[in-house]
């Protein structure tokens, strides 16, 4: 099983990925490699974030197919961060079909997929801001872009709620992960042309 925790940044998705998934756990990734500019180079900025998120997917079904159990502190399919940043304006159209086309090669060649379980927290700014605050050790030099994203962030996961009802759980539950059961992985193209669909 893949399971996918997210929130905007300070929600706690580390601390309780620590807590309740020692062992299984996909850290977040710094990109590896010199990162294309958008502005310069949109089709190389499209394929290299792609690929980032190729390589965090692959780490999780390695893990998966080593323990049964892959834990993902942030989504490896992080297309709802460029969504995100064109719902605020700040990514063009242009941009945003450079990298919609990228990951759906990469999805239609299953090399990136969509997980079993998403546990996404919500979060208001001012608590996020409190625990940013609390954890001096860790640079949110993005913080309040993050607080921006937290709108687009749960309509992305809204989408894919719609899609694979009872997938998407609202918040990160005390007790650890819920018991789902795994879903079939085939038909990924499918389901992302119908996540894009329902978003607009």
């Amino acid at each position: 099983m893949i399971v996918v925790v997210e929130g905007i940044s300070a929600a706690g998705k580390t601390r309780w990925c620590r807590r309740h998934a020692a062992g299984h756990v996909v850290e977040e990734a710094q990109p590896a490699g010199d990162v294309p500019d958008r502005a310069i180079d949109p089709e190389g900025a499209a394929r290299f974030w792609t690929e980032q998120s190729v390589r965090r997917w692959q780490g999780a079904l390695e893990l998966e197919a080593r323990t049964g159990l892959a834990v993902c502190d942030s989504d490896p399919l992080k297309l709802h961060y460029s969504f995100g940043l064109r719902r605020l304006g700040l990514l063009g159209e242009r941009h945003w079909n450079f990298e919609c086309a990228r990951v759906r090669e990469a999805v239609a060649s299953r090399r990136l997929g969509f997980a079993d379980l998403y546990l996404v927290k919500r979060i208001d700014p001012e608590t996020a801001r409190r625990q940013r605050d609390a954890d001096p050790h860790r640079s949110r030099r993005h913080f309040d872009l993050h607080v921006r994203l937290g709108p687009p962030l749960e309509q992305w996961y809204q989408a894919i709620e719609g899609l694979l009802p009872g997938r998407v759980r609202w918040a990160l539950p005390e007790e650890g992960i819920p018991n789902v059961t795994p879903r079939r992985r085939e038909g990924d193209p499918a389901l992302f042309d119908a996540l894009l669909e329902r978003l607009g």
